[in-house]
């Protein structure tokens, strides 16, 4: 089947490209900068056409031969006249799709309930799939409420507000009544969408199997991330708007995209039919806590992005994307340092696997010994162990207070640390080669839990500015002096 995907750039359809194509589809997308998709993973595998649903750009040759077409463009900021542009978009892209013969449009829209005042935010997605449907193309519109996966904006905002806030005063919609859904099944039932009999025209409502208040998602996704239970004290007064600007004040969610996402939880979100269940026999969906998991799993099993050290992208619906914005994703504070080494890249790298031990970690000797005292005073593994080879580590292998946790011979070694700490850390030292030069690479990460971790990071940064900036010369120097 051929498919024209539309908002590929954005967090459903960057992840929907890929499974269309394992489904054994010739995919097409529309970008209005097709610059966007440059680093997926699957760009060589689909084709791009630069084209725009508002002025109707590319419409035609991006619809040309194409079976079904999946509308997942919608206005998130809220920004003046989106309203307006919503439906300005939704109409050209239906006649383009009448004039192109599209057999099928399929569309991701909101869950709301009927017959109450919507917010504009809300609305305007009702709006688009009216336009849809009331088009001669068949439409498919699924609505959905919370989608639960890592870079979904309702989630980072579910995220970012639990792990930051111990105790939170928030407005009345924290009880409002939530079906979330894994994004893991919103891409499945899209993808499933387009072999639905011939001619279906309708909306289906799509969901978790579970109903939950926003307070006890909160709970919940406390108690999987490992943070204490919060403190929730509702305030009838919070207003939407001033709701978003306090959720733009204490998390890295952007006040533009927080007050459509606050507006659109001041009703309940549950499913009033679940017929495409039945229609595709598909009644097994993650509940909430799986679905949450799935979101942690990069930090929980420590699979952090090593971008320079590594040319390949994760494709789970958990992994993140070249796209995602800078707020997705979790906090992940970094330090990181390069230097160009006068030395082979062997010898930098004997440094580098040498390091620990006897040989210590290239910088403040003291300052590192006093933290592995500290880190026995509060129970933890300290600097005691050393490491099992002076020369040589293998996966698995304990450098004091960090575990090997991958290695790749000659390019990168990554360190997890096992110190006490209020989040999980990593260290990562890797060789490069960039034209005839050698450069010495040198990351540090760590991922806070809770509020008590980002005031630790905070707290050491200025010593994180000695240490880390001293190793990465000091290893540098050595491996120049042993060439």
């Amino acid at each position: 089947m051929r498919i024209l995907v539309t908002g590929a750039s954005g967090y459903v359809g960057g992840r929907l490209v890929p499974r269309l194509l394992d489904a054994g589809h010739e995919v097409r997308c529309l970008a209005r900068s097709p610059g966007k998709l440059r680093d997926h993973p699957w760009r060589d595998r689909v084709e791009v056409v630069r084209g725009d649903v508002l002025d109707g750009t590319g419409l035609a040759e991006a619809l040309a031969g194409v079976d079904t077409a999946y509308y997942l463009v919608h206005a998130m900021s809220g920004g003046r006249g989106f309203v307006g542009q919503d439906a300005r978009g939704a109409r050209t892209f239906a006649r383009a799709a009448e004039d192109a013969g599209v057999g099928r449009v399929v569309y991701l829209g909101g869950l709301a309930p009927r017959g109450v005042e919507l917010s504009p935010h809300m609305s305007s997605r009702s709006e688009v799939g009216e336009i849809l449907l009331a088009s001669s193309v068949p439409a498919v519109v699924l609505r959905a409420a919370v989608i639960i996966g890592s870079g979904s904006a309702s989630f980072e905002m579910l995220r970012h507000l639990t792990e930051r806030l111990p105790v939170m005063t928030t407005p009345r919609w924290v009880r409002s009544r939530v079906q979330p859904i894994a994004v893991r099944d919103v891409l499945r039932l899209l993808v499933e969408s387009a072999q639905l009999p011939e001619g279906t025209n309708r909306t289906f409502d799509i969901g978790g199997p579970e109903v939950l208040t926003y307070a006890e998602m909160i709970q919940r996704f406390a108690a999987i991330a490992g943070i204490r239970r919060r403190c929730i004290l509702p305030l009838p007064l919070l207003s939407p708007g001033l709701s978003s600007h306090w959720v733009g004040l204490v998390t890295p969610v952007p006040a533009s995209i927080a007050r459509p996402l606050v507006e659109s939880l001041r009703h309940d979100a549950v499913m009033g039919e679940d017929d495409l269940s039945d229609l595709l026999d598909d009644h097994e969906r993650l509940r909430f806590d799986d679905a949450v998991r799935l979101a942690l799993l990069r930090v929980c099993e420590g699979r952090v992005d090593t971008r320079w050290s590594s040319a390949a992208w994760p494709t789970a619906p958990s992994d993140p994307l070249p796209t995602d914005p800078d707020w997705t994703g979790g906090s992940l504070y970094t330090d990181e340092r390069w230097q160009v080494v006068d030395a082979s890249a062997d010898r930098l790298w004997s440094v580098i696997e040498g390091i620990g031990g006897e040989r210590g970690w290239y910088s403040w000797p003291l300052a590192w010994a006093a933290r592995g005292w500290i880190d026995l005073a509060v129970g933890g593994v300290g600097f005691r162990r050393g490491r099992r080879d002076p020369a040589r580590l293998r996966a698995g292998d304990s450098v004091d207070f960090w575990r090997v946790e991958d290695i790749v011979p000659g390019r990168l070694l990554r360190l997890r640390a096992e110190m006490r700490l209020p989040g999980p850390a990593w260290l990562e030292l890797g060789v490069e080669r960039d034209g005839g030069r050698t450069v010495y690479r040198q990351r540090a990460l760590f991922h806070p839990r809770g509020l008590l971790g980002h005031l630790y990071w905070v707290v050491v940064t200025p010593f994180h500015g000695l240490m880390f900036g001293s190793m990465a010369r000091n290893i540098a120097r050595r491996a120049e002096r042993e060439a």
